[in-house]
């Protein structure tokens, strides 16, 4: 392998140094050779081809052409000097024009000489000119043809392009590492994959996509790069799922006993949908084999998936195990311990809440409960995972809106017991296919895809600012039939207190057209203390007050079955997927709902489809497909965190098909050669014995 060579420190490569070095760390991030060989070009200039002066346009990027120069002048005085030089060819006239180092220009320029021109075309005063060109003498007999090459563009900053480390300057150094460097790269992927995928090499990849030839050399160099990229992650999460299958026995779950069929027989308050029955078997077969479970469970908000949760943790207390609940939030910790208890009735197990507020005397009690095994089931916050908190037997695992957890956070989970627990991790973030293989590839997934009977399909409705009158008459209607209405409100950390005015002036315009004390207003945001926060909740919950102004606050966490109008106010500002859930928090009842996207008159591009698509669909999983394709996947919530996504050329959006058979390959080299012992996969053994890849309490997702 060549790490030898590209993790040496980016100060020895020759043109670099000390204080260059320095600068490329902290602006670039550029620590190693390999950290420069993998800063790409994010686009080329072509300078494969010549342009005639009448095919130039201010649209054109940069052009080359061949004109001969029929003319000079040096005009204006002292700051506002400038060279004027105008260039013919067969097609007509160019003025070329320099504000700097006039002198120098003028002096070598000369009347009646061809020259290859290489700039930007811009319009002034309605007449094409290019300022500050790259020219270079064109002499006919030595048939000379210019630059015929795709030219790179790297980022940069203005800190970098004072040590002189402009595009130009980064392209000088990548020419360098690649001179030193390129006899010592050697190959990652086994060649009967490459011919497999007609992949080009990994020298001949990477000194095309910073030198390409041509646009098919260019081509086949990031088609190999980014398919190394998507390969090199699923083998790692594969051979993790692989390693964690072979290394930790699971809890084995022998019998459905009597608390789950007592509660399916009598407690279930209603029919559970084809897929909740689904993914319940999907985790019955899981726990009934001695492997540890690790299962995602995707579903939009009020799919099911508390129930799924709640039959499971059923499913490990008749086997003789304790289960547990963890959410992101106290809000929404409470919700689950309360929809649970409901569920459960009185008496029929043991179950309690633990989170930061709880009262030292509680839970000093909810310890001693745990410790003894008297407690079933904990839900609770980030306090589950305290040092002081002892099962005696925990044997399932639920971790809700998992990605707001982060990976040490929730592996601290796995550590309650001798043998690793069982592992369900939910989000009703719907992820898309594509984004769930990447960073979730590892786990096993399964999926909620349609909601329970009886609910009614929510209406969506975008009205503009200046159809208030007509939002205002839906909240009316609705509510002079007995139900509630959200309002909720942006709040972005770097205009807080902006926001906070936009929330104080909604509050009191929707207290102007709703007065007392016919109508009762909660006020919920970030602001509130988290007593404040519940006390306010609870009045909308109980019915006391019939709209809730808030911010996102209410975003998860609220589950109020007879609130069915959501308003969302500047909805322009929100995510797609954000405002999926929004929407969510509506339509948990019988009723028909509706939600309203309350926007300014005048819209981005972007924000109009966004709130047309949530206008057309209430698929979450094609809203969330769309969410990807505008964001792309580094903005998608949760990716930052899970140590997976450093792709550097592929995307998650546009690169499904290389992906899916990146993925698919992987699959068919541990299906054949689980221990990577062939011949023909010795460099993925390499791979592996160089990075000494192990699965760790960390690789959990």
């Amino acid at each position: 392998m060549d790490s030898q060579f590209t993790n040496t420190p980016i100060e020895y490569l020759k043109g670099v140094g000390p204080h260059k070095a320095d600068i490329l760390k902290k602006e670039l991030a550029i620590y190693t050779f390999n950290d420069l060989l993998q800063h790409y070009p994010f686009r080329y200039i072509d300078r494969t081809r010549f342009y005639k002066i009448s095919e130039l346009n201010g649209e054109l990027p940069f052009v080359q052409l061949i004109g001969r120069v029929i003319s000079k002048e040096i005009v204006g005085e002292k700051k506002a000097r400038r060279l004027v030089c105008q260039i013919k060819d067969d097609t007509g006239i160019l003025e070329l024009v320099w504000f700097q180092s006039i002198l120098w220009v003028e002096r070598n320029l000369r009347i009646g000489a061809a020259y290859i021109i290489f700039g930007k075309p811009a319009v002034f005063n309605s007449r094409i000119s290019i300022s500050h060109p790259e020219l270079e003498s064109y002499n006919l007999q030595d048939k000379k043809q210019g630059n015929l090459a795709l030219q790179p563009v790297y980022s940069t900053t203005e800190k970098l392009k004072k040590f002189l480390l402009d595009s130009k300057g980064i392209q000088q150094l990548q020419s360098t590492l690649l001179s030193a460097i390129l006899n010592n790269i050697f190959e990652t992927i086994p060649s009967y994959i490459l011919e497999e995928h007609h992949l080009a090499g990994r020298k001949e990849a990477l000194l095309n996509i910073h030198f390409p030839a041509s646009i098919k050399l260019l081509e086949a160099a990031i088609k190999r790069l980014k398919f190394e990229e998507l390969f090199l992650i699923q083998l790692k999460l594969l051979k993790n799922k692989l390693l964690r299958t072979q290394k930790y026995k699971g809890l084995v779950f022998g019998e459905v006993g009597d608390k789950f069929n007592s509660f399916f027989a009598n407690k279930l308050p209603f029919e559970l949908t084809a897929a909740q029955k689904r993914v319940i078997k999907e985790i019955r077969a899981d726990t009934q084999r001695p492997v540890q479970m690790n299962r995602l469970l995707q579903g939009d908000v009020g799919s099911g998936k508390t129930i799924v949760a709640l039959m499971s943790m059923l499913l490990a207390i008749d086997n003789g195990f304790q289960a547990c609940m963890m959410a992101p939030t106290e809000i929404l910790a409470r919700q689950h311990y309360q929809s649970i208890l409901h569920l459960l009735g009185e008496d029929f197990i043991s179950v309690e809440i633990l989170t930061g507020s709880t009262p030292a005397k509680k839970r000093r009690e909810i310890h001693q409960n745990l410790q003894s095994g008297i407690l079933n089931i904990l839900i609770g916050t980030h306090a589950l995972i305290e040092d002081k908190v002892i099962f005696t037997n925990l044997g399932f695992v639920v971790i809700d809106e998992q990605h707001r957890f982060g990976v040490e956070q929730r592996s601290r989970l796995w550590k309650k017991n001798p043998v690793p627990p069982h592992i369900l991790v939910m989000t009703a973030t719907p992820i898309p296919r594509t984004l769930a293989m990447t960073l979730y590839g590892d786990l096993d997934v399964s999926v909620i895809n349609e909601l329970p009977a009886g609910r009614k399909p929510m209406q969506t409705i975008h009205l503009y600012e200046n159809q208030r009158l007509r939002m205002y008459g839906y909240m009316r209607d609705e509510i002079s039939k007995g139900r509630q209405v959200y309002v909720v409100y942006p709040l972005i950390k770097e205009s807080e207190k902006l926001d906070l005015l936009y929330l104080e002036a909604g509050i009191q315009n929707i207290a102007d057209v709703f007065p007392l004390p016919q109508y009762r207003i909660s006020i919920v945001h970030g602001k509130l203390t988290a007593k404040d926060k519940q006390s306010e909740m609870q009045r909308f919950v109980r019915g006391e007050t019939q709209i809730m102004v808030a911010t996102t606050v209410i975003e998860v966490g609220v589950n109020v079955p007879n609130a069915c109008v959501m308003v969302i106010e500047n909805a322009e500002r929100f995510g797609l997927s954000q405002l999926h859930q929004l929407r969510g928090r509506v339509g948990r009842g019988a009723e028909q709902s509706y939600c309203i996207l309350m926007s300014g008159n005048k819209l981005s591009k972007e924000a109009k489809i966004r709130l047309e698509t949530m206008v057309r669909t209430a698929d979450g999983f094609e809203i969330s497909e769309i969410d990807l394709q505008l964001r792309g996947p580094g903005n998608i919530e949760g990716t930052q965190q899970s140590g997976v996504l450093n792709l550097k050329l592929a995307n998650l959006a546009t690169d499904q098909e290389l992906l899916l058979a990146a993925r698919k390959t992987v699959i068919n080299i541990f299906e054949d050669d689980p221990d990577l012992k062939k011949e023909e996969n010795l460099l993925l053994k390499l791979y592996f014995d160089e990075k000494r890849e192990g699965i760790g309490w960390n690789k959990i997702s």
